[in-house]
């Protein structure tokens, strides 16, 4: 530095000492400054005292030569202690050219910087606070430096800070927050552990309301929370306990719709550190529970976005119970959020929607891009503690499509786990019986992935499955005009049967079949389709009919109307072109009507013929129970039919008689000692009256080998009394007059369509074995 440069009012040995490369002379120096602007104060002449802070930044603090900067950065300290509180007038002199030596590449430089700072603002006090943010960003320079001794010095200046700013009223929190979010994203570890220290700090100011703020700050702290250094971890989540204490205190004042989107972000896993990724997803978790309790409705349009975070967190295994447990609170909150209203239309939704809180943080429009959930307006909900007005609650829209989007895809991916696709399930359910007529828009698209999740491995999630099928099959919401609009495009023609809004016309009863529809009042005209695919995806999935065919007939029965099922198959299995297939399923449908205890009421309206429904019941079993002669003759029985159920007997033999129909044979023989027979066997007593179930029983007899079954049934004619009177009745005393034959059945022509069934099957089989006796010659060599 030239020396011979005029640097007035400083002297000359105060310059040359300010330049020595030894500290204590340019102590003495500061000391003389320090005199010399006393002295300035006291002639009240900041004409000088600003040449002197001048100077002292130009030529000495910003110079090129290092000790030159050293003295400067002592000089300056000198000039704010001699200034005193008056120090608050050339603040902004005596901090910059501090701050710029805060970026020397000395780490010496650096740590008399941090020392001279630490004076001026010891000095000045409150009057530091308009100065903050610049200040701030210095600090959370130091705060990362490599040099330990400058850190060390950056932490007491730190700590100065602090004190000084939790005093002050005057502590701008607007100007500072956009500096606190750039920062609040940065990497290492010290300059995250200064930031976090700082909100905390800010956090306890009863004046600083930093609560107002927290979306512009939230995902920065989910960020940090995911750090290596367990103590920011601990520190982090110190801070986000205390913002949700304070949100808990006055949930109207917290912006729960600019932070749902964040908080759906971060309660999605990702394949990071598994331990911070863990503590993050939990916590946001925690936070969304408490969010949905709190701001109730003012979280629907968010609703798909939370799903899609929560449903995976359901299939947790215990390691991770905790997130579990708080994303099954979360997805229960929010499930009792939706409510019949919703099924509502609303003039002018979705046309321009009022704008309250709806603005996202401007730190996330790149986040809120990803994720499913709506930015529609929101309104606060009816929780006790908020005092919404009634147009509010009409801005909260469910964001419907969304959510059936989510859902859809959990049941088309694979990899869902159970307890996953089991709350799909319910969410469906639950969606179907609130907002029916808007669900119906999505039945279309839903029904071919709810039929196939009938072949769900798990017990638990086909009986859900089929609660929705039911609510889906029943809802008076789902009547159309749009006939087979749930059929799935490459689905046979035999299956393909027409239903229309009101009933379904079924043929092949004859014209006393009258209107033999299988839909009522509590049927809609999906209830049809339904049946049409359950049966086509049997036909298919032969290994679905044998392990679960029985169980999903059986719970359907409990959740719809048992005759209305066993009807509806019954007409749609005359028209199955596979006779194999319709065999094995009116064996499957007989076993299940003559065991399951589901099926009482049905098997009690079968057994007297006497009305017109139970006799139409009757014919419309009958045709396709064709398609299998030992299920018919079980029919017989049941409805008492004895007379026809010998002539069918009579029939067997001219059918093929086979292993497996002897083995049915044998089951009915079985099913005749089971309970449900009871008033048949009692029946054996009154010979006189019922000659044709004896012949019946014999024919039986006749048809088995002397098995085991054989020696059951003939045990059983046995014990009938006065064998002689198994000769038919005179006439004077109709045959089975305890139950008179319904005039109105046709018997001859129901044996005749026996017949023509029968006989279509021997011609398949025939086709068959010759297939197999002649095979492709071709392959011969």
């Amino acid at each position: 530095m030239n020396t011979e440069k005029d640097f007035s009012p400083l002297t000359p040995s105060i310059v040359r000492a300010l330049n020595d490369k030894l500290y204590e002379k340019r102590k003495v120096a500061a000391l003389e400054i320090e005199k010399l602007v006393r002295e300035f104060v006291a002639q009240n002449n900041s004409t000088q005292i600003k040449h002197v802070i001048q100077t002292l930044a130009m030529e000495f603090a910003l110079s090129q030569h290092p000790h030159s900067r050293k003295g400067g950065l002592i000089g300056l300290a000198a000039c704010s202690i001699a200034l005193g509180k008056d120090s608050g007038l050339y603040l902004k002199e005596l901090i910059e050219p501090v701050l710029t030596c805060f970026n020397d590449s000395d780490s010496r430089l650096r740590y008399y910087a941090c020392e001279a700072l630490y004076n001026i603002v010891k000095v000045a006090r409150g009057a530091v606070v308009p100065h903050f943010n610049v200040l701030f960003d210095g600090l959370s320079k130091l705060a990362a430096d490599p040099d330990p001794n400058v850190k060390s010095g950056s932490e007491l200046l730190d700590r100065l800070l602090k004190d000084i700013v939790t005093e002050s009223n005057k502590f701008d929190l607007v100007a500072f927050v956009p500096l606190l979010r750039e920062r609040i994203y940065s990497n290492n570890q010290y300059a995250r552990q200064f930031i976090i220290s700082w909100i905390l700090v800010l956090e306890s100011v009863p004046g600083i309301n930093l609560l107002d703020y927290l979306p512009e700050i939230l995902d920065g702290l989910f960020q940090i929370l995911g750090d290596g250094s367990k103590e920011i971890r601990k520190t982090c989540e110190v801070v986000l306990g205390e913002f949700l204490k304070e949100i808990k205190k006055t949930p109207s004042s917290v912006k729960f719709a600019e932070m749902a989107n964040i908080l759906v972000i971060h309660c999605q896993g990702s394949d990071e550190s598994k331990l911070t990724n863990d503590l993050i997803q939990l916590t946001a978790m925690s936070w969304m529970r408490e969010f949905i309790q709190l701001a109730g409705r003012v979280v629907l349009p968010y609703s798909s976005g939370i799903l899609t975070a929560v449903l995976p967190c359901l299939s947790f295994d215990d390691r991770k119970k905790s997130t579990k447990e708080a994303a099954n609170a979360c997805n229960h909150s929010l499930m009792k959020l939706v409510t019949p209203e919703d099924d509502v239309e609303e003039a002018g939704v979705g046309s321009e929607p009022p704008q309250q809180d709806d603005t996202p943080s401007r730190t996330q429009d790149t986040l809120d891009n990803s994720l499913n959930a709506s930015q529609d307006s929101v309104g606060f909900s009816n929780i006790s503690f908020f005092t919404p007005a009634s147009p509010d609650r009409a801005q909260v829209t469910l964001d419907l499509d969304g959510i059936v989007q989510v859902l859809d895809r959990h049941l088309h991916d694979p990899a869902t786990g159970m307890m996953t696709r089991i709350t799909v399930l319910k969410w469906l359910y639950h969606l179907y019986i609130k907002t029916p007529r808007k669900m119906f828009r999505h039945t279309d698209s839903l029904f071919p992935m709810l039929l196939k999740t009938l072949s769900d491995e798990s017990d638990e999630v086909i009986l859900k499955d089929l609660e929705v099928l039911a609510e889906i099959a029943s809802s008076p919401a789902g009547q159309t005009d749009a006939p087979g609009s749930c059929d799935i495009s490459d689905s046979k023609s035999e299956l393909q049967v027409r239903g229309s809004t009101k009933s379904v016309q079924l043929s092949g009863f004859g014209s006393k079949g009258a209107d033999c529809s299988p839909s009522t009042p509590s049927m809609n005209s999906y209830f049809y389709k339904f049946m049409i695919n359950l049966l086509k995806r049997f036909s298919m999935e032969r290994k679905l009919l044998e392990m679960r065919g029985t169980f999903i007939i059986r719970q359907l029965c409990l959740l719809l109307n048992a005759e209305n099922i066993f009807h509806s198959m019954a007409d749609i299995l005359l028209k199955e072109e596979d006779l194999k297939f319709a065999s094995i399923m009116v064996q499957t449908l007989n076993t299940i009507l003559l065991t399951s205890a589901e099926l009482f009421q049905l098997r009690n309206q079968l057994k007297d013929l006497h009305t017109q429904e139970s006799c139409a019941l009757f014919c419309c079993l009958y045709r396709s129970w064709c398609h299998n002669p030992v299920a018919t003759v079980s029919l017989c029985f049941l409805t008492q039919n004895y007379k026809h159920a010998y002539d069918l007997i009579q029939k067997f033999g001219d059918l093929e008689v086979t292993v497996d129909f002897l083995m049915e044979v044998d089951k009915l023989v079985q099913l005749i000692e089971c309970p449900i027979f009871t008033y048949l066997r009692l029946q054996l007593l009154d010979v006189e009256n019922n000659p044709y179930l004896i012949k019946a029983l014999y024919g039986l007899l006749m048809l088995l080998p002397q098995s085991q079954a054989f020696m059951m049934l003939s045990h059983r004619l046995r014990c009938v009394p006065n064998p002689e009177l198994m000769r038919a009745a005179p006439q004077k005393k109709p045959a089975d007059s305890s139950k008179p034959a319904p005039v109105h059945i046709d018997y001859g022509e129901l044996l005749q369509h026996f017949d023509r069934v029968q006989n279509k099957h021997l011609e398949v089989r025939h086709q068959r074995a010759g297939r197999a006796e002649h095979p492709d010659r071709k392959l011969v060599l």
